[in-house]
């Protein structure tokens, strides 16, 4: 079987918000993260997705999950791909929606709430909320000071428990 690539993430986080926030009224949305299934793979516009979430799905090492807001679960506001490496997650991609993106965009916190949710998985899963990744080279310092992220060497990156279980309980409420 080819071995993928693994790309650098270059995803910003905008805000840490509770769930994920208008960006012209401050108004809060609760949110739901879900497992992809085939019928939300038929929604996803390839022009308005820069990473091929199809192949992504059809790898059967990562588990590809949504974001939606609670009242509204049939647009997606953010996607991303995770797999299980038996001892922490490793997230492969993380993607806001299009209408989520750059100034214009319309909520913040999308990229938070999926990193927070892949630490969840971790801890869930009894690995303690270790996260790794790697990031682009230009992005390692936002990731230590946005999600209190920790460079290991090269562009690999891990969030560790402490900084984990602070994620979570910002967009997790028990």
């Amino acid at each position: 079987m080819k071995k993928s690539r693994k790309r650098p993430l270059d995803f910003v986080i905008d805000k840490l918000t509770n769930s994920i926030e208008n960006t012209s009224t401050g108004e809060v949305f609760d949110t739901e993260v879900v497992r992809m299934s085939a019928a939300d793979l038929k929604q996803i516009n390839k022009t308005d997705w820069k990473f091929d979430w199809t192949k992504e799905t059809k790898d059967k090492t990562k588990e590809v999950y949504k974001l939606t807001t609670v009242n509204n679960p049939t647009i997606i506001q953010g996607l991303i791909s995770i797999e299980d490496k038996q001892d922490h997650v490793f997230m492969h991609l993380i993607e806001s929606a299009k209408f989520n993106k750059y100034k214009d965009k319309v909520y913040l916190g999308v990229p938070g709430n999926l990193v927070a949710f892949a630490c969840k998985v971790s801890v869930d899963k009894g690995y303690e909320g270790f996260l790794a990744f790697d990031a682009k080279t230009a992005l390692i310092k936002h990731y230590q000071e946005s999600l209190y992220a920790t460079h290991f060497r090269g562009l690999r990156m891990f969030i560790e428990t402490k900084a984990a279980l602070r994620l979570i309980a910002q967009y997790f409420k028990s």
